[in-house]
């Protein structure tokens, strides 16, 4: 199984970009590739051309069994940077089909329902079907092998929820 994992942040060591590295880092049967370019997509518009980054996403999206969208929550929704690059896939097509887990990785699992629910609507609206949705709690406070830890359990919940 290919894997697409997107963490929503353009922090770079946001806890759900540590997350998603931690996952791709987890080992597995499962060829887990991390896609990052949040920071190089121009603003969405249907009549603008794409750019190397949207080129890329389109690709790693096109290319992958499923997705896995890491999502922290800003202001009570997913923030703008990963709604832009969801945007960018609607006319195209690419998550059409595609099965799709959102994790969203917060100081508690109370937190985080809201952006999931976003993503989870967006990731419809485009004809995905969203297998599984869920908070991992991370803390400034968790050191590398506890957010191992926890990236090798979200991997294998993810695995579970996507396999056919």
């Amino acid at each position: 199984m290919k894997l697409l994992a997107v963490p929503g942040s353009l922090k770079r060591e946001s806890s759900n970009a540590a997350l998603v590295r931690a996952v791709a880092s987890a080992p597995s049967r499962v060829d887990v590739d991390v896609w990052d370019e949040l920071d190089g997509l121009p603003h969405f518009s249907p009549e603008r051309v794409p750019n190397e980054h949207v080129d890329a996403l389109r690709a790693a999206v096109a290319a992958a069994d499923a997705v896995l969208v890491a999502t922290p929550e800003y202001a009570g929704g997913m923030p703008g940077a990963l709604k832009n690059a969801l945007d960018w896939l609607v006319g195209s097509g690419e998550l059409y089909g595609k099965r799709v887990v959102v994790v969203s990785a917060a100081p508690d699992t109370a937190r985080g329902h809201n952006a999931r629910r976003w993503v989870e609507e967006v990731a419809r609206m485009q004809g995905a079907t969203v297998r599984d949705s869920f908070t991992v709690a991370i803390t400034p406070a968790d050191n590398d092998a506890q957010i191992a830890s926890k990236a090798a359990a979200v991997l294998q919940r993810t695995v579970a929820a996507v396999d056919d």
